[in-house]
This record gives C-alpha cells, structure tokens and sequence, in this order.
C-alpha cells in the first residue's frame, strides 16, 4: 500500500499517481531547482542538494547478531531494505546490547512496518472487547505479538512526553534483533552546553532537573531509566526545553536502576558546568549520589527550596516546561496507546518493593507560574481557487514586536492584529466588502488600541460595527438592493503577548492547536444549521434544511442592528498554532481530516510557517477548489515568566 504525500489516500502497490489527487508517487520535486527526481533519492541530481531525511535507527539484539545489510544485499520490500544505512554501526556506551547507526526512508511512501502493527494490535483490541469483555490476556498477546517491545514505551508516553521524545517513525523485530527507526536528534545541542552558559537562568535549570524527575518516574517501569543516565542523550530542541534523543531500552539493567544512579549523573553533569550559582544544585546532586535523599518527593521539595527560598512546588500552567505537571488521566475508551501504558504499568510490579522510589509529593501550595512569550511567528496567503474567475476574500496582518532581555531571560511583546475577510457579492463587489472590513479595522485598531493591553470586548465590538457601518453606506450609497449587495465574512485575532482575543462575524473560522489539546474549532458558525442545533434541533435535521448553510450573520448588508459578533479571549498556556481561514478551506471537513499531516508539523519552530500555509492550499485546492481559498497562521511559543520569582 502507497500512502499519497499530499492527501494521505491510500493506493495500490505499484500504482505511479495517486488515484485520488493525481500526485506523483514515483518523482518528487527538488525544492531548490524543481527538478523531478525519483522518490527515495539521497540528493537531487541536477543540483545537489540534499532530499533524504536522516533517521536514527536503534539496533537491539540480545544474542548481538548485530547487522545491516546492504541494499543489494537484503531483499527488496523489506524494512532492511527500505532504510539504507549513512553510517557505520556505533555500540552503546551504557547498553550493551545496543548499537545505532543513521538512515534514510528510500521507500517513505510506502506503510510502515509500525503501521500496519499498530493497526493489526488495534484489530485484535476490538475483538478482544467484543470476545472477552475484561481483556486482559487478549491484550497482552495482542501487544506482544505485534508491537515490538521497544517500540512500547515511545508510544506509552507519547501523550504525556510528546515534546521530550524523539517522534517514533517505525519499528520491526526479527529472529535476531529488534530494531526502532526514530527522528534523528544526535545533531542536537547538549543540555550540558546550555546549562553552562552563564546567560541561562537558574530557574531554568531547576525546572530542568525536575523534569528529569518525571521522566525518571515514567520511564522506570517502561525499564527506560538508564536513558537518563547517558549525557550525551540529553539534548535541548530550539525552544530550549530538555528532551532525549532516544531511549535505552534494557529491562536487565532497570531492576537495579536506583535513583542514587541519577544523583551520580547529575554531579557530574553540573560538574562541567563552570558556573558558581549551581552550587546549590551540585550539593544537591551529590547528597542525591551519597543516598542521602531517597525519595522522589525530597529531591523536588529542595529544588523548589533553591528555586525561590520556600518549600512551595512551582509549577508552569500547562506549558512545555509544566515539569512539575501532574500526569494526564487517559479520557474516553482505551486507545492503544492507553493500553500500552497499562499494559507497561503491569510489568512494573515486577519491582522489587527496596528499589522502588517513594514518589509521592509533598503537599506544600503550589504556585502557578504565568506564561510568557518567547516567539511568534505568521504568515498569510490567499488564493483563487480553480474555479473562480476572481478573488473575493481578503487579509490583513498588523504586527508590532519588541524583544525584551533580563538576566532571568529572553522574552517577546508582542501587539498583533490578524483579520481575514470572505467578501460576497458578485464581481467588484465582494473584493470591494473584504477589504473595506480590512482597512477599516486595521485603521480603527491604530486609533483604539493604544492601552498596553487587549482592547476590551466592548471596543472590539465597536471595532466590527465600524467595518460594518462603512459598507453599509457604501451599500446604501450605490443603491445595491437584494443579492447585489456587498458584504463580506470576518474572523480576526489580536494578539497581545500572551493573550488573544478572538472575534467573528460569518463561517470564517480560527482553529487552535496545541500539544495537549489537540485540534480545537474556537468559532462556530453564523449560518442556519447551527442556529437551529443552538435552539434544540438535532443536528442531522438542522442540516437537512436547503438553507442550513445560508449565513446568519455578514458585514454590509444589514445595519449594525443585525450584527452580533461573537468575542472571546484565550490565554497561551502552551505552545499553540492559530489557524484562521475561509470556507474555501474549511469546507468538507478538511481540516479536520487534514490537521495531523498538514498542522502539526508546524508547532515546531524548525517548520517553515510559508512553506506549510502553501501546502494546505494546495491541498485544499485539491478538495475544495470550488471557491476561494485564505488563510493565515500564527505560531506562538512561550515559556514560563521566570521574572515572577523575583
């Protein structure tokens, strides 16, 4: 099976275009000489440049048959094949049994060996349920049979840790060895280098180290806690937050992994720190290493103690750097991923109840740090779609950024406007409404907006009436009656620092993302099926009415009375992605289809937010090229106000 880069449908084996939209499976595009070059090619050959991205793959093999075969050696359509080597075998320095080497995807459009496992597990679970309604042994045979036993804990903590561990790409067993293919992060600055670095705060090397802490709570009895122990496997990503760059998998050594072993790694890791304000920390690490301090609980009660002078746990509100954050509860039926947890904790009574660590917390307050903004980044594009003969929507992007640094550390203020307009009305007409509502509320905002603070509803309303009053005239003015009148959708978000106020008029939509939320739509829209469903009817018959999408609401073609823009505020308690887009976009479900492909990708601050936005519109021009397609995205990144401590 093929799986379509573009729109993710799934063709046949050795079909070269995707059934559905027509995309190549065969060739792809050099990005920098648009050269077609064969899918799985290591660099372009017209120019050069590099194509395949390199993976880190992590050999397991307890009889130590280590082995890659060459290309010409292992059999075509298998995973040995499929992943060709970049580099030697390198052993591991802490698992013996263990070795690494880097690859590359020559077949990436074909369905994984993971994949297909996970879905083959997913299978067994459903009739597990249905045949045996406790399921537990139905469970464990279906985990151990098809998902490899390294492969586990990436996906028991991937919900939990997903910024802190590197992305699972794929995993296999064979007679010999296990092997998993994961996002290659070797490349990766050193947490050691970024705590040495005099600039670092303090705060932030304590909330370093509990996180530590967690991982070390969660990765014990997934028998992964040696990962800790590995130096050169602690890596920071490009928002400065500590992650790992693999996990060491090695259920012989985790039964005598005690937490005095993360003391004597601690030590030496802020041993090479030439700083003099983490004595604190090294004396804590060393009485950590002497087992002095045996509990989980007495470990984070003296970071809290060094971060701020009272024994209170400080916590970040939901953030990347939440280390402290209590666990989430797994919601709704078991997913497969829950049911790799479970079955991980199930092994973890194996323990020896002397080697298991007390981790239960004290319970001092806590105190809940305030988020702040550490970058933001937009981009915006609009586009004709392929059946229009002209272009009706419209958008604005209004920024104002100043970058702020003490010796607690860096942060942004930043003051942005983001309004996208659908305008409607015929040729000359729905252009003309778009951006009347773009200039309008770009200007009104410049007048208005003057407070170091969000506008308030109120004068944000006043701001939607403006928009509206002025095409109204105009409206007036040109003597437009009935469907000639202009008037146009309106969705805009202004963004100070890490606060967004968010308002619309119309189906124009904004989309929030996040790590821990997930896809959220914020706007529900002004149309007739949905006033329907808000009065009670069932959704199903609200939308079987002819006029279920004929809008409610719009700017122009009703005076001020007929308008109701709906206004709410959000707080950035989490790296978060806002889409804003038109129904050109959001039509189909496209989105909602789409997001984990298209969106997700772009949280990282390594993605390129203009290369993303123009893969969604082509992607929506493949499914909904029917009207025009617009949209904006706006990346937020914070981190925890370390100045709150002072």
């Amino acid at each position: 099976m093929l799986i379509c880069p573009q729109c993710q449908f799934e063709n046949p084996d050795g079909h070269k275009f995707c059934q559905r939209c027509g995309t190549s499976l065969t060739h792809e595009t050099c990005p920098d000489c648009s050269a077609e070059v064969p899918v799985g090619s290591l660099a372009c050959p017209s120019c050069g440049v590099a194509l395949a991205e390199p993976l880190l793959a992590i050999v397991d093999s307890p009889r130590k048959a280590y082995g890659w075969p060459a290309p010409d050696v292992a059999a075509a359509g298998t995973p040995y094949w499929r992943y060709g080597a970049l580099s030697d075998l390198e052993m591991s320095t802490v698992v013996p049994t263990a070795a690494r080497l880097r690859v590359c995807d020559r077949d990436p459009y074909r369905v994984r060996s993971l994949d297909a496992a996970v879905a083959q597990a997913e299978a067994n679970l459903a009739r597990a349920a249905t045949e045996d309604p406790e399921g537990e042994a139905a469970l464990e045979a279906s985990l151990e049979t098809v998902v490899p036993a390294v492969a586990r804990p990436y996906l028991a903590l991937e919900a939990e840790f997903e910024q802190h561990l590197p992305v699972l790409v794929d995993a296999w067993e064979d007679t010999h060895q296990q092997v998993t293919i994961l996002e290659d992060r070797t490349g990766w600055p050193g947490l050691v280098d970024l705590w040495g670095d005099p600039e670092t705060p303090l705060p932030e090397i304590v909330y370093g180290l509990e996180l530590l802490l967690d991982l070390w709570e969660s990765l014990l009895p997934l028998s992964c806690a040696s990962s800790l122990l590995d130096l050169d496997n602690l890596k920071v990503d490009e928002d400065r937050v500590p992650c790992l760059a693999y996990l060491h998998y090695s259920p012989s050594l985790e039964h005598s992994a005690l937490l005095r072993d993360l003391g004597q790694t601690w030590v030496e890791m802020l041993g090479r720190c030439d700083r003099d304000d983490l004595e604190p920390l090294r004396t804590l690490a060393e009485s950590l290493a002497a087992c002095e301090l045996l509990v989980v609980g007495e470990v984070r009660t003296h970071l809290e103690a060094i971060s701020n002078g009272q024994p209170l746990r400080i916590v970040g509100a939901g953030s990347s750097m939440a280390f402290g954050s209590p666990r989430a509860e797994p919601q709704g039926a078991m997913s497969l991923r829950d049911a790799i947890d479970s079955l991980g904790a199930m092994d973890s009574s194996d323990l020896d109840d002397d080697d298991e660590e007390d981790t239960n917390v004290d319970d001092a307050p806590t105190v809940v740090l305030p988020m702040q903004l550490a970058s933001l980044d937009e981009a915006g594009r609009s586009d004709i779609g392929r059946q229009r003969d002209h272009n009706e929507d419209c958008f604005g992007i209004y920024t104002n950024v100043q970058r702020r640094e003490t010796p607690m550390g860096k942060s942004i203020c930043a003051r942005s406007l983001y309004i996208l307009c659908d305008g409607m009305g015929g040729h000359a007409s729905g252009e003309v409404a778009s951006s009347l509502a773009v200039k309008t509320l770009q200007t009104y905002f410049d007048e208005h907006w003057t407070e170091d603070r969000l506008p308030s509803a109120d004068a944000i309303r006043q701001g939607i009436l403006e928009a509206n009053r002025v095409i109204f005239e105009t409206n007036q003015r040109d003597l437009r009656s009935g469907s000639g009148r202009m008037g146009t959708t309106l969705v805009l978000a202004l963004v100070h620092n890490s606060k967004v106020a968010i308002a619309h008029v119309g189906d124009s939509r904004l989309y929030r993302l996040s790590r821990r939320r997930g896809l959220e739509q914020i706007t529900v829209d002004h149309e007739v099926g949905q006033r329907e469903i808000q009065r009670g009817v069932d959704p199903s018959a609200a939308y079987s009415r002819p006029d279920a999408y004929q809008l409610t609401q719009a700017l122009g073609p009703r005076d001020s009375d007929f308008i109701d823009p709906d206004i709410q505020v959000l707080d950035f308690d989490e790296d978060t992605l806002l889409l804003l887009c038109s129904d050109g976009m959001s039509d189909n479900d496209l989105i909602e289809t789409h997001w984990q492909t298209h969106l997700a990708p772009l949280l990282s601050s390594r993605a390129n937010l203009d290369q993303g936005l123009s893969q969604l519109i082509e992607l929506s021009n493949q499914y909904n090229g029917h009207d025009n397609i617009s949209a904006i995205l706006v990346r937020a990144k914070v981190q925890p106000n370390m100045n709150f401590l002072r």
